[in-house]
């Protein structure tokens, strides 16, 4: 439509009109057939997407009626509205959400230096108001017609998402095909969704793979949702389909803050604060060997058995998840006893750290549930890096200023029990159940170190070693030697745990510590 057209009526009357009839036309999409396409591939339009996050009337667009300036290669003559990205605010149960999404009707959802200026814009005004941004991203990279500015445009996102980085939650739901440099952006944010099947990520596509390795493989084994969720770690979240992901969003957005200077939402709760927890003490086996579910643990703690775990599918021996205690937003992290024994490996530390910085920069205190046989031993996680991988776990407790309460609950051993934040690092308090064991390392390997002479030179060896490893025990493992000297606050009736921990993390509330002054940490990489 000429501008011509759109004033023919020279009265505010028509002009509203043709105004209202302009928008109507950008709202139904540049074309019916484009509308369809998307739909035959199990797609929702942008718009559809929207509706679906935000609440219902509340969306607010920005810079709707942009079109790029772009000439050469037929761009002349193609100049839609919005030039394939809408962009606005809108709330999510009340709150307020800024939103970008990509029109994949629109040039592909590519980007252009027009699109990138509208992302950069709804940036900014993010930041600036301390709210929320979600991008749902269908968009097929940088607009090839546009040449450099159009790379330069991710350049400008890539700088406002580490600038946001810790100041306002970042989510990107990824609802179609993401490669190149575009994947880099949803890798800065604090939370990443997938759809199964539609969406993809990755740097470099099947056919560049197969032409450079002579690897044959499909987008989506290369960088599907199920590979992002249980094998990168790069996801956060997989579904099967938009709705139940959105929804998926929207719930999340309901258990974080606004931005890092609030504190979580909270909410009214039946669940009663004291309600005794009766089935936790059948729950946890008392040896050590046996395995069982830190998840049924968890479901006996938190208001109504409700939480949100996050990456539920990578680096399976830690639990990570958000859940409410008392109506309050409380960040879980938990050893797996059914994964790998609950051993502390490479992912696991990644996953762990990072959910701490995030927890720690959002204002969200930190439970962490204790049961832990150590780190994984392996030439592969020598080589991989455990060392450095552990420390970003160590890091992040340190540097955590929230609330922090510990809770043992079977085995604590060696280096894995000082990282997983532990009173020596700066827990605030630290409980343990009666069938807790502290020590160095268990007791079976410590009989063989410490006691090594006397089992070889006795006449029944191994009757020796079964006497001092009882000995060992008697004497360091009982489950009061850690609260006599202080590194555990108090032994505590398993069933009252959800009683103690809703009384101390409300006693903790008003804490504040301060760090030393500096321009930034260097964590371990």
């Amino acid at each position: 439509m000429t501008t011509a057209q759109i004033t023919k009526e020279n009265t505010m009357r028509g002009g509203v009109a043709e105004l209202a009839d302009l928008r109507r036309g950008i709202a139904e999409g540049p074309d019916p057939a484009a509308t369809r396409r998307q739909h035959a591939k199990g797609k929702l339009t942008a718009r559809e997407r929207i509706g679906l996050l935000l609440d219902e009337g509340s969306f607010s667009e920005v810079e709707q009626l942009r079109r790029h300036r772009a000439t050469g290669f037929g761009l002349e003559a193609r100049k839609p509205y919005t030039d394939g990205v809408i962009t606005g605010w809108g709330t999510v149960e009340g709150r307020t959400v800024f939103v970008y999404a990509h029109d994949f009707r629109i040039f592909g959802g590519a980007l252009g230096e027009a699109h990138a200026t509208k992302i950069h814009k709804i940036m900014d005004m993010a930041i600036a108001a301390g709210a929320p941004l979600v991008s749902l991203n269908d968009g097929a990279g940088a607009r090839i017609q546009e040449g450099v500015s159009a790379l330069a445009g991710y350049g400008g996102i890539f700088q406002r998402n580490t600038k946001a980085s810790g100041v306002i939650p970042q989510i990107s739901v990824m609802l179609g095909p993401c490669a190149g440099g575009a994947a880099y952006s949803p890798a800065l944010t604090d939370f990443v969704f997938m759809v199964r099947e539609t969406s993809q990520m990755f740097i470099t596509g099947p056919d560049v793979v197969k032409a450079v390795t002579g690897e044959e493989i499909t987008q989506n084994g290369l960088g599907g949702a199920d590979v992002h969720a249980e094998t990168s770690g790069v996801a956060h979240f997989a579904y099967d389909d938009e709705e139940t992901c959105i929804a998926e969003v929207r719930y999340l957005l309901s258990m974080l803050p606004q931005n890092n200077r609030e504190a979580p939402p909270a909410t009214t709760c039946d669940d009663p604060a004291d309600r005794r927890c009766e089935e936790l003490l059948d729950l946890v086996p008392a040896d050590g060997n046996r395995p069982y579910d830190m998840h049924k643990v968890i479901e006996e703690l938190v208001d109504d058995g409700d939480y949100l775990e996050i990456h539920e599918r990578w680096a399976r021996n830690i639990v990570c998840a958000l859940a409410r205690l008392d109506g309050q937003v409380v960040g879980i992290v938990a050893n797996q006893p059914q994964s790998l024994a609950g051993v502390l490996d490479i992912e696991a530390s990644e996953k762990a750290a990072r959910f701490v910085q995030m927890c720690d920069a959002f204002n969200i205190p930190l439970v962490t549930l204790l049961d832990v046989p150590g780190f994984l031993p392996g030439v592969d996680q020598e080589h991989g890096g455990i060392i450095r991988h552990g420390a970003k776990l160590l890091y992040a407790y340190c540097n955590a200023t929230v609330p922090r309460v510990q809770l043992i609950l079977r085995k604590a051993y060696g280096g894995a029990y000082i990282v997983m934040d532990s009173r020596s690092v700066g827990a605030d308090l630290s409980f343990a159940w009666p069938t807790n064991e502290i020590a160095v390392m268990g007791a079976e390997g410590a009989a063989n170190v410490v006691f090594r002479r006397q089992i070889a030179d006795a006449p029944d060896p191994e009757a020796m070693r079964r006497k001092m490893v009882k000995e060992y025990k008697a004497e360091l493992m009982h489950p009061y030697y850690a609260a006599e000297r202080g590194l555990v606050d108090d032994v505590i009736d398993p069933a009252d745990t959800r009683d103690v921990l809703i009384r101390s993390l409300r006693m903790l509330r008003t804490k504040h510590a301060d760090l030393p002054s500096r321009k930034h940490g260097n964590p371990p990489q």
